[in-house]
């Protein structure tokens, strides 16, 4: 199954009912994702997701002994299929693996002021479609303080396979849910953010925008840092209604960073000091 088919209801539906015909309708309701290696798969069980099958490559297999035994605790009935380099192939579609793999049950979303309570410093994802940028930027966000991840409807799915992995895990450990209903986001997304008592932060190449550095961002006790998506930025609509537009000031002619990379400077530039 694809990954759109591990959150389709229907799709789940038949599955739920291939594996067992007297199982609940809803008991695959959430739906399932994919983890890959060792430390991923760790941290996904550690975060109390709960794990639904495994497949790994037999040469995998001595170094997730303990992991595997991990998992089986949490869930006793795990099915766990060791298979030959070719047969992961066949079946993957994957030219390489870089450990097992493991599919868990998905959590429902917290709600957005759920995720916003006690946070001083959040970013949004703004319609950001690269996996690679999306576990980046999740890396960064878990090692420099940011309490949580907000996601606009068009943004991709942080626990695809590859963001993931490419964030190391941490897409488990980084509080995250999705905010607004529609692509224009901000209709829905900012009065929620304003009654939590967050100013909004875009980041953008405007000539009216603060530089990254400028003391009066840094003293702000609740911040939102919006990022948006590769090539394009973010919307002109959501410039206009963030509270400040920043820029991260550049050197020799080069006029913007790639977001994953723009998100670990402002991530550290605008760090909330905790007393």
């Amino acid at each position: 199954m694809t990954d759109g088919e591990l959150r389709d209801p229907k799709q789940l539906l038949g599955l739920a009912r291939a594996i067992d015909p007297t199982a609940p309708a809803g008991s695959l309701a959430q739906g399932l994702f994919v983890a890959e290696s060792v430390n991923v798969i760790q941290r996904a069980l550690d975060a109390g997701y709960l794990p639904f099958a495994v497949l790994t490559d037999e040469r995998w297999l001595h170094a997730s002994e303990a992991l595997i035994e991990g998992l089986r605790a949490a869930n006793p009935s795990l099915p766990v299929a060791v298979v030959s380099t070719n047969e992961m192939c066949s079946i993957t579609g994957y030219e390489t693996t870089r450990g097992p793999l493991a599919a868990f049950h998905r959590k429902p979303l917290p709600a957005v002021a759920e995720v916003l309570a006690g946070a001083h410093r959040v970013a949004i994802l703004e319609d950001i479609t690269n996996y690679t940028n999306i576990g980046a930027i999740f890396r960064s966000a878990a090692a420099l303080a940011i309490d949580a991840v907000l996601l606009t409807p068009s943004c991709h799915d942080p626990l695809y396979r590859r963001a993931s992995r490419v964030s190391m895990g941490t897409v488990f450990q980084v509080p995250w849910t999705r905010i607004g209903s529609s692509r224009a986001w901000t209709d829905e997304g900012l009065p929620q953010l304003r009654e939590a008592s967050f100013a909004t932060a875009a980041l953008a190449l405007r000539d009216d925008s603060l530089p990254l550095q400028a003391p009066s961002l840094k003293a702000i006790d609740k911040l939102a840092l919006v990022l948006g998506t590769e090539g394009d930025g973010l919307a002109s609509a959501t410039i206009a209604h963030c509270d400040y537009t920043v820029r991260i000031p550049m050197a020799h002619g080069v006029d913007s960073l790639n977001v994953a990379a723009a998100s670990a400077v402002a991530f550290w530039e605008l760090r909330w000091e905790r007393g």
